[in-house]
């Protein structure tokens, strides 16, 4: 396995993340969704690289095969750690790729180091910009986040088994994806740390990252499906939208969630050409794409 070393600035212990990177070309990084890990975009890495973009995903810290290392399961830790990926690897002219939760290390991280390595910024069923109901009107109530902590307090691997169907959509009429990839992802999921699991649900829930999307200069790409029961499109695509207005906006009919891989194909294909374009929209107005 290959690996990135950085400390954790609260314990001063090593902590080593891991990742893996298929291609060479203009580096892609992508950063994964809660509570899975880098492996989740075998998909995307597989078709990109192919195509000819040098990809590079890794495990956030606490989960997959990254250090499992003290308390530090917050954003402005997880935007140190992209950047010691970024820097560890020497990337520049990257373009990043944020899968929900991984929507806000992008966010925080520009925020919090600019935008000189980076290119391009894709965020796809993102947390971003709040997903708490706060002064954010729209926001998801607090309850939903608790429920979710219960459930991994009670029993994590029957919690994750029935969060995975309403990740990816199943119902009586749905079934998009096979019994044999709902095990696969809950077998990812269980690779985490419980601690980091419950950690990050606050993570994601209470940061808000509306000065940080404020901060964006580069090409941006939000994707988001309208039937999203996890992140609700108004919480996120459209409302990071309206904070940058200027980005292009894909809203994918009927998809769920996890549209990673029930909607891979055309998700690639829009990765792809966001990339290779860097796609600027003109600034007098607003593109969506449905």
């Amino acid at each position: 396995m290959l690996f990135v070393k950085t400390t954790d600035q609260q314990s001063g212990k090593e902590v080593r993340l891991r990742y893996q990177e298929y291609g060479s070309g203009k580096p892609v990084v992508f950063i994964h969704g809660w509570p899975l890990s880098g492996d989740m975009f075998e998909y995307q890495m597989d078709y990109l690289s192919r195509e000819g973009l040098r990809c590079i995903a890794y495990d956030r810290r606490g989960f997959g095969f990254s250090s499992k290392v003290g308390d530090s399961y917050n954003y402005d830790t997880l935007a140190d750690d992209l950047n010691a990926v970024l820097t560890e690897l020497d990337l520049r002219d990257v373009a990043l790729v944020g899968f929900s939760m991984g929507g806000g290390e992008i966010a925080r991280y520009i925020g919090k180091y600019g935008n000189d390595r980076i290119s391009a910024a894709i965020l796809v069923s993102s947390v971003t910009p709040y997903m708490l109901d706060t002064d954010n009107h729209d926001g998801v109530e607090w309850s939903v986040f608790q429920e979710m902590i219960d459930g991994i307090r009670k029993d994590r691997p029957d919690f994750y088994a029935t969060w995975a169907k309403q990740f990816y959509g199943i119902g009586l009429l749905s079934h998009p994806v096979s019994d044999s990839f709902l095990g696969w992802t809950q077998g990812m999921a269980l690779t985490g740390s419980s601690k980091a699991a419950i950690d990050y649900i606050h993570a994601f829930a209470e940061t808000d990252f509306r000065q940080d999307i404020q901060k964006f200069t580069v090409p941006t790409l939000i994707v988001h499906g309208e039937d999203d029961k996890v992140v609700p499109i108004n919480v996120g695509g459209d409302a990071t939208h309206k904070l940058l207005p200027n980005a292009l906006y894909h809203k994918y009919d009927n998809a769920p969630h996890g549209l990673f891989y029930t909607h891979k194909d055309r998700l690639n294909r829009d990765i792809l050409s966001f990339v290779q374009t860097k796609a600027r929209v003109s600034s007098d107005r607003e593109v969506v794409v449905n």
